[in-house]
C-alpha cells in the first residue's frame, strides 16, 4: 500500500486544521477565564457563563512575531434587569484589554 502525494496532501491539510482548533479551543478557555475573574473583580454576573468568537486576525506583538488576535464578545448584567455587552481582547495567549459596555451600578 502506497500513499500518494494527495493523499498525504490531505492528511497534512486536515492535521494542521485540527490543531489550529485545538489551539484555538485553549484560547477560548484562557479568555474565559479572565472574563469570569474581571466581572468577578467589578461585581457583575457573566451571563450564560460564555463568551463568542466576534473575529480573528493576524497580527504583530510588541516582540513582532506574527499572532492571531481574537476578539470575544460576551453579556454581562450588573443589576439583574438588563443585559449589557462586553468583549475580551486576546493576541495569542496574552489578553490585551477587556471593555465594558456602560451600565448601571
Amino acid at each position: 500500500m502506497y500513499i500518494e502525494l494527495h493523499d498525504l496532501f490531505w492528511l497534512t491539510l486536515v492535521s494542521l486544521f485540527c490543531l489550529h482548533w485545538w489551539h484555538a479551543q485553549k484560547v477560548k478557555e484562557i479568555a474565559l477565564k479572565h472574563t469570569r475573574r474581571y466581572c468577578k473583580e467589578m461585581d457583575l454576573q457573566l451571563l450564560d457563563d460564555s463568551i463568542g468568537l466576534r473575529a480573528f486576525w493576524l497580527k504583530r506583538d510588541e516582540v513582532g512575531r506574527l499572532r492571531f488576535w481574537r476578539s470575544y464578545v460576551f453579556e454581562f448584567t450588573s443589576t439583574g434587569d438588563d443585559r449589557y455587552k462586553g468583549r475580551i481582547v486576546v493576541l495569542g495567549r496574552r489578553v490585551t484589554n477587556i471593555e465594558l459596555d456602560p451600565h448601571r451600578i
